[in-house]
């Protein structure tokens, strides 16, 4: 079974702010989605000889932590499957003693080989982008070692699409309160909304689901829809082939890049997800107009 909806970390915070309507100026009070630093640590090495490495900082809505880190590792190609992952815990940070929850530490499986060369870009990421350190498409390309869609992958009609971002939409309540969060929405072939997650990052939102689904052993994602609340960039391609998913949509614009990138792995990406109309871009077999 997948994770529940929800989470008990807070994703909102409330401030005062002074509101401007025509000539009036009044105080009021506003609903701020969280962003907050996560640094993601590993531990790694034979039993007996283990080592930490600090990997990443990213910039991130608090909640779903432990799902974004899996996910993370997982698109980074350190990770192949649950059983690399040992434990995945929150730890404090000696620098910043009276923050809590803001270095989440991976323990990997002794077996697991970190390639230490590779990751010594030390890339920040932001909330923002998902590739920030990688020095070319093709290095990216290399690591994806993308899981290609299942041959059995469902066919489903253009008017459950349709149906797909008003159910995403009911499904988020901190962007209701806020206008700042993007989300991911994952989805059977029949249209039951099975996942949701949440973040002022797309990457963000899209490898907590995909962590969340590595962790409750769902991958691969063969017989699932994706649909992204923004648009669709190359990255978000990236991932959802890593996590085998065989429809990617967005309510957005798809880029170039993404396009490329989903003919070659073999995904039906679909963008400008409104009302009753969207485009599709690549591997059409799998979208019935009726």
């Amino acid at each position: 079974m997948l994770p529940s909806l929800s989470s008990a970390q807070a994703s909102a915070e409330r401030t005062t702010v002074q509101r401007v309507v025509g000539t009036t100026l009044t105080r009021a009070t506003d609903v701020l989605a969280i962003e907050a630093p996560l640094e993601i640590s590993l531990e790694y090495g034979p039993s007996g000889q283990r080592q930490t490495h600090s990997l990443a900082v990213t910039m991130r809505t608090p909640g779903h932590d432990a799902e974004l880190v899996a996910g993370f590792l997982l698109s980074e190609g350190i990770i192949n499957s649950p059983a690399d992952i040992e434990s995945l815990a929150h730890h404090a940070d000696p620098r910043r003693p009276k923050e809590r929850g803001n270095v989440l530490r991976a323990v990997l499986a002794p077996g697991v080989v970190l390639e230490l060369d590779r990751l010594e870009r030390h890339f920040y990421t932001t909330s923002s982008c998902g590739v920030c350190g990688k020095t070319s498409i093709d290095a990216v390309k290399a690591t994806s070692c993308p899981v290609p869609p299942s041959p059995a992958s469902p066919r489903v009609p253009a008017s459950l699409i349709y149906a797909l971002p008003g159910r995403q939409r009911a499904a988020q309540p901190v962007f209701e309160q806020t206008g700042g969060l993007h989300a991911t929405a994952l989805f059977s072939a029949e249209g039951e909304l099975l996942l949701l997650r949440e973040d002022v990052g797309r990457h963000n939102a899209f490898d907590k689901v995909v962590g969340a689904a590595l962790l409750a052993g769902q991958l691969p994602l063969g017989q699932h829809i994706a649909l992204l609340s923004g648009r669709a960039s190359f990255e978000l391609v990236q991932k959802a082939a890593l996590a085998g998913v065989a429809i990617l949509a967005a309510v957005g614009a798809p880029s170039s890049l993404a396009v490329e990138a989903a003919e070659e792995f073999g995904l039906t990406l679909l963008g400008f997800v409104r009302g009753d109309r969207f485009n599709i871009y690549t591997h059409a077999q799998r979208i019935a107009p009726a």
